[in-house]
C-alpha cells in the first residue's frame, strides 16, 4: 500500500467532513479528558486515604465531672488516678499494637480548642474542666482499632474510643462519589464520541462510494479500501487524545502547582505528583487512537459492507 495514497486518502475524508471530524476531536478530547481525571481523582483519594491513615490515631476519652450527668458510663463521676494506671500500664502491655501513646490533659485539650475555636461564640462559654483528657493512640496497623476498642471501651471512667478514621469516612465517600459521577458522565461522552465517529465513517464511505465501488473492481481487497477510513477515524482520535493530554497537564499546572496554586493553599492535603500524571498520558493516548479505528472497522463491516 502506497504510503502516498493513503496519506491523501486520508487528507482528503478529514477535509469533506471537516465539521463532524472537529466534532469528534472535541468529544474526543472531552471524554478522555474525564477518563484521565477520573483516574488521576482515584489516584488522589488513595493517596490522601493512606496519607492521613497513617496519621489518625485512636482517641480514649476520660470522663470528667460534667459527664456525670450527660453519659451513663461516667455515673461515678470523673476518672480516679487509679484507673488512669490501669489504662496506661495496659497500653504499655500493647506494644505489639501500640506505637506510641499521648496523654492529652484538659487544659491541653482546651488550649487547643482555643487555638483552633477561638473566635466562636461558644469558645467563650467553655472553660477547661469541661474539656475532656484522652489518650492519643497510634497504633502500628490502623485496621486494629476494634481491638483497642473492645479493651477500653467498657472500661471505668473512659467516656468512648473514638477512631479519628471514621471522622475522614465522610470525606473520602465524597470523594468516590465524585470519582464515580466523573466516571458516568465520561461514559456517557465516550457513547457520544463513538456515534460521531461511527456517522462520520459512514458519510466519508457514501461520499466516496464510486472511488471505493472502482477500487473495488480492479481487485483491490477489503483491507486496503477500509484502511483509509480506519486511519481517519484513528487521526481525529489523536487528535483528541493530544488535547485531553494537554488539558489534564494544563489542570495539574494551573490548578495545584501555579494559577490556583491548591498545593501552597492546602497544604494538610497531600497531592499526587507529576509522575502520576505522566503514568496516564500514554493510557489516554493509546485509548483515544486505539477506540476510533476499532469504531470506524465495526462500522465499516456491519453497516457498510466496503
Amino acid at each position: 500500500m502506497r504510503a502516498q495514497f493513503m496519506f491523501s486518502e486520508i487528507g482528503t475524508g478529514l477535509r469533506r467532513n471537516l465539521t463532524m471530524t472537529f466534532a469528534v476531536v472535541v468529544s474526543v478530547a472531552l471524554s478522555l479528558a474525564l477518563f484521565g481525571a477520573a483516574l488521576l481523582l482515584s489516584k488522589q483519594v488513595d493517596a490522601m486515604k493512606g496519607y492521613w491513615y497513617d496519621k489518625v490515631n485512636v482517641s480514649i476519652y476520660l470522663c470528667n465531672k460534667a459527664d456525670q450527668e450527660s453519659s451513663p458510663r461516667c455515673g461515678k463521676g470523673a476518672i480516679t488516678d487509679g484507673q488512669k494506671k490501669a489504662i496506661e500500664t495496659d497500653l504499655d502491655k500493647m506494644d505489639n499494637l501500640v506505637e506510641s501513646v499521648h496523654h492529652e490533659t484538659a487544659k491541653e485539650a482546651y488550649k487547643h480548642y482555643k487555638e483552633q475555636f477561638g473566635d466562636s461564640l461558644l469558645a467563650n462559654s467553655i472553660t477547661s474542666d469541661q474539656m475532656q483528657e484522652s489518650y492519643r493512640v497510634k497504633l502500628k496497623d490502623p485496621t486494629q482499632y476494634k481491638v483497642v476498642s473492645s479493651a477500653f471501651a467498657d472500661r471505668p471512667g473512659v467516656v468512648e474510643v473514638q477512631d479519628q478514621r471514621n471522622l475522614l469516612k465522610n470525606l473520602f465517600e465524597l470523594l468516590y462519589g465524585m470519582n464515580r459521577a466523573a466516571i458516568g458522565i465520561m461514559a456517557l461522552m465516550l457513547v457520544v464520541a463513538l456515534m460521531l465517529i461511527v456517522n462520520t465513517v459512514r458519510v466519508s464511505a457514501f461520499s466516496r462510494r464510486r472511488e471505493t465501488g472502482i477500487m473495488r473492481l480492479v481487485g483491490a481487497s477489503s483491507f486496503y479500501i477500509q484502511m483509509p477510513f480506519i486511519m481517519e477515524a484513528a487521526v481525529a482520535g489523536a487528535l483528541g487524545a493530544g488535547f485531553a493530554c494537554l488539558m489534564l497537564v494544563g489542570g495539574r499546572y494551573f490548578l495545584i502547582d501555579h494559577g490556583m496554586s491548591l498545593a501552597e493553599k492546602l497544604p494538610l492535603i497531600h497531592f499526587i505528583g507529576w509522575d502520576e500524571v505522566v503514568k496516564v498520558l500514554p493510557l489516554v493516548l493509546a485509548v483515544g487512537l486505539l477506540m476510533p479505528a476499532m469504531a470506524a472497522f465495526v462500522a465499516l463491516r456491519k453497516y457498510l459492507k466496503v
